[in-house]
C-alpha cells in the first residue's frame, strides 16, 4: 500500500499542476489538430487552367474535371494563373490556346507549368491523356470527311456519340509489399501518433524534477526513517513517474479519438504499447531525477534530451519519409525508444495488425524499459544512501 501511495502523490501532485496543465493536455490536442490541418489527409491536386469559351477546349477540361484526384480551377489569364503556381495556391497550371477548335492546323501547343516536379508527372500525365482521347475523336472525324461521307460538323458529332458507346476495358491491379504508411490513414492519426510518443517522453523527463524535489528537500529521507524499506521508496517513485505517463497517455489517445476521430487501431495492441512505452519513459525520467541535483538543470536537459530523441526518432518527420530519402538517419533513427514505438503503431493502425505482428517491437521496448530502470534504480539507490 506504501508504494501505491507514493505513486498516487506523484500523479495528482502532475494534475494539481496549473502551471504544467497547458503543456501536459493541452498542447498536444493543439500540436495534433495543427499537424492534421496542414499536412494530414488527401487532397486533390488544383489544376489551373486558362481556356477558350469554345467546343472543343470545353470539352478538354470537362473531361479533366472528371478525374477526382484534380481540382480544376479557372483563370481569365495566363499571367494570373503562372502568377498562382508560383505561389503554390496551385499545383499546376494548363493554357488552352484561343485557336484550339481550328480544324487548318497540324499541331497545337498546350502550355503547361509547374514547380514541384511530382506533381508536374502526374498532373501532365492526366492532361496528356485527354489531349490524346480527344484527339482520337477529332482524327476519327477528320478521316470521315475526308472520305467525304459527311460534313466535319456532323462527323465530329459522330464520333463523339460512338466514343461514348465503346466499353472500356477491367483493369484489375495488385500490390507487391507494404504501402508506405505516411500516406494512408486519416487526416489527424500521423500527427496523433507522433505526438503521443514525443509527450509521454518529454512529459516524463520534465517530471523528473519532482523525484529532485524529494531528494533535496528531505522527503525521501524522512520516507527512510520511518519503517518503509528501499525498495519500496524506489519502486513507488517509479510507478509515479509511470503513472504520470500512462494518465497522459490516455489523456491523448482518448482525447484524439473524441475531437478528431483518430484510429488507433487494435486495442489491446495499442494499450500494451502505451504500457510499455510509458514504463520506458519512467525509466528516463528516473535515470534523470537520480543523476541531477536541482529542479532547473534537470527541466532544462529534459526538454533538450526530449525533443531531440523525438526528432531524431521520427517524431517530427516520418520514418518512413528518412526511410526513402534518408536510409542511414532511419537506421539511426532506431537507437532511440520512438522509432520502435512508432513502428509498431504504423503497424497498429496503417496496416491493421494486431498484437502478435508488434511483438518484436514490444520486445525491444521492453528492453529499453528494464535497462533504464535497471540503472536507475542503482544510482537512486547510491543517492539516497550517500546522502
Amino acid at each position: 500500500m506504501r508504494v501505491l501511495a507514493i505513486a498516487g502523490v506523484n500523479v495528482r501532485r502532475m494534475l494539481r499542476d496549473r502551471s504544467s496543465f497547458f503543456f501536459v493536455f493541452v498542447l498536444p490536442l493543439v500540436l495534433v489538430l495543427m499537424l492534421g490541418a496542414v499536412f494530414g489527409g488527401a487532397t486533390a491536386s488544383r489544376l489551373g487552367v486558362v481556356a477558350p469559351s469554345t467546343s472543343l477546349a470545353g470539352s478538354l477540361v470537362a473531361q479533366i474535371e472528371n478525374e477526382p484526384s484534380i481540382e480544376v480551377i479557372r483563370y481569365d489569364s495566363e499571367k494570373a494563373m503562372v502568377l498562382a503556381v508560383e505561389r503554390g495556391e496551385l499545383e499546376a497550371g494548363l493554357e488552352i490556346p484561343a485557336n484550339f477548335d481550328e480544324m487548318s492546323q497540324d499541331k497545337v501547343e498546350l502550355g503547361f507549368v509547374a514547380t514541384n516536379l511530382q506533381e508536374q508527372i502526374e498532373l501532365r500525365s492526366v492532361v496528356e491523356e485527354a489531349v490524346a482521347g480527344q484527339n482520337a475523336v477529332l482524327r476519327a472525324a477528320g478521316f470521315t470527311v475526308e472520305q467525304g461521307v459527311s460534313t466535319y460538323d456532323q462527323a465530329l458529332s459522330n464520333a463523339q456519340s460512338e466514343r461514348s458507346k465503346v466499353e472500356g476495358i477491367d483493369v484489375v491491379t495488385s500490390s507487391v509489399g507494404k504501402p508506405y504508411s505516411f500516406t494512408l490513414g486519416g487526416q489527424f492519426d500521423l500527427g496523433a501518433q507522433s505526438q503521443l510518443v514525443l509527450f509521454i517522453f518529454l512529459t516524463s523527463l520534465t517530471a523528473s524534477a519532482a523525484l529532485i524535489e524529494s531528494r533535496t528537500l528531505g522527503v525521501s529521507l524522512r520516507m527512510l526513517a520511518t519503517p518503509t524499506p528501499m525498495r519500496t521508496i524506489l519502486v513507488g517513485e517509479t510507478l509515479g513517474r509511470f503513472g504520470v505517463a500512462v494518465v497522459q497517455g490516455l489523456f491523448i489517445i482518448l482525447g484524439t479519438w473524441i475531437i478528431f476521430g483518430v484510429n488507433w487501431g487494435n486495442p489491446v495492441a495499442t494499450g500494451s504499447l502505451l504500457v510499455i512505452f510509458s514504463l520506458v519513459s519512467a525509466g528516463a525520467a528516473m535515470v534523470m531525477g537520480s543523476v541531477f541535483r536541482n529542479v532547473a538543470q534537470a527541466s532544462g536537459v529534459g526538454v533538450l534530451l526530449g525533443l531531440g530523441l523525438g526528432a531524431l526518432g521520427g517524431c517530427m518527420v516520418p520514418l518512413q519519409v528518412l526511410e526513402l530519402f534518408a536510409p542511414t538517419m532511419y537506421t539511426v533513427a532506431h537507437i532511440t525508444p520512438h522509432a520502435w514505438a512508432l513502428q509498431a503503431f504504423a503497424e497498429i493502425v496503417q496496416s491493421q495488425e494486431g498484437l502478435v505482428a508488434i511483438l518484436p517491437n514490444l520486445g525491444i521496448l521492453l528492453a529499453y524499459a528494464v535497462a533504464l530502470l535497471a540503472i536507475a534504480t542503482w544510482l537512486l539507490r547510491r543517492s539516497l544512501t550517500r546522502a
